[in-house]
């Protein structure tokens, strides 16, 4: 009889706990802060997208744009882009679902302390670019990197053996010194996908390719300098870049600010990844594919 008092204030304190639990998690629907809950915050809406950290994958940031691109109440959408690059293709198909999305409504990027090489890359379709006067952007361009350990595994006593089809089989590998066939084949790669680089930029910002070339041989800008050169629009942060999304998409007063549904991965899952690729980029001295990266950040 004794311990029913204390387990009555048990079962209490568990109720009013899962109550406000409750109670979070439809606040935190009700005020937009995920996409696809984005239709009960009511009137005209701005979309925030943030892109940072490395692209190395698409697929997250390419659901969301194409959830905002859906949506009829999301009026414009803007990208906070904050990423030295990464890899090409996911970059691409970044680049072109932000593309896709533009035709259809506005789209402003609001840049952050890096927008550089794919960074830049995927902000390019966007009706206008913003940067702050210290944002690094620019390094347009392409870049693949490889190391060769054949000596230091040489020292431990060990040696590869390798069995391949065809003379190029085995192309950037770390246990071979490269030939000059095989740099030839690389460059031929690195030279077409810079191609599609410069082509995306002069298309999407309405330059010159010669002048997209000579901006194009890897430097970084400021973003003041990157708006002297016309790779940018404006300066300004990202309140700046919601007031001109919700300008260019003619909503009156101040525009409600809806975000993408929370990230769902697993953080444990998150850990392990991340720490592959870095072990990875250890070994390897960085991605062996093809990259859209300012190496710098």
């Amino acid at each position: 009889m004794k311990k029913r008092p204390f387990l009555m204030a048990l079962l209490t304190l568990g109720a009013i706990f899962v109550f406000f639990l409750l109670l979070i998690v439809v606040v935190g629907k009700m005020s937009g802060q995920s996409g696809r809950s984005s239709r009960f915050v009511y009137g005209d809406k701005v979309g925030y997208i943030t892109i940072a950290g490395a692209i190395t994958t698409s697929e997250k940031i390419v659901e969301q744009i194409v959830d905002f691109k859906e949506d009829s109440s999301v009026k414009a959408i803007v990208l906070r882009i904050n990423s030295p690059g990464g890899s090409v293709s996911p970059s691409q198909e970044i680049y072109d679902e932000v593309k896709a999305a533009a035709a259809l409504k506005p789209v402003v990027v609001s840049m952050g302390s890096v927008a550089a090489s794919g960074g830049y890359y995927i902000a390019v379709p966007a009706q206008r670019i913003l940067a702050n006067p210290g944002t690094i952007t620019g390094s347009i361009g392409v870049i693949m990197q490889f190391t060769n350990v054949e000596e230091l595994l040489g020292k431990v006593g060990l040696k590869s053996q390798v069995v391949k089809s065809g003379l190029h089989k085995d192309i950037g590998s770390p246990m071979r010194p490269m030939s000059s066939a095989d740099r030839e084949i690389l460059q031929s790669l690195i030279d077409d996908v810079y191609a599609q680089f410069v082509q995306a930029v002069a298309e999407s910002r309405q330059m010159d390719p010669d002048k997209v070339r000579l901006l194009a041989d890897g430097r970084i800008f400021t973003g003041r300098q990157a708006f002297e050169a016309g790779l940018v629009d404006e300066l300004g942060g990202y309140q700046d870049a919601i007031r001109v999304a919700a300008e260019l998409a003619g909503i009156e007063g101040k525009p409600k600010v809806v975000y993408p549904a929370a990230d769902k991965q697993e953080f444990l899952q998150h850990f392990i990844q991340e720490t592959a690729q870095l072990v990875k980029q250890s070994v390897q001295g960085g991605d062996a594919g093809l990259q859209f990266l300012w190496s710098g950040k």
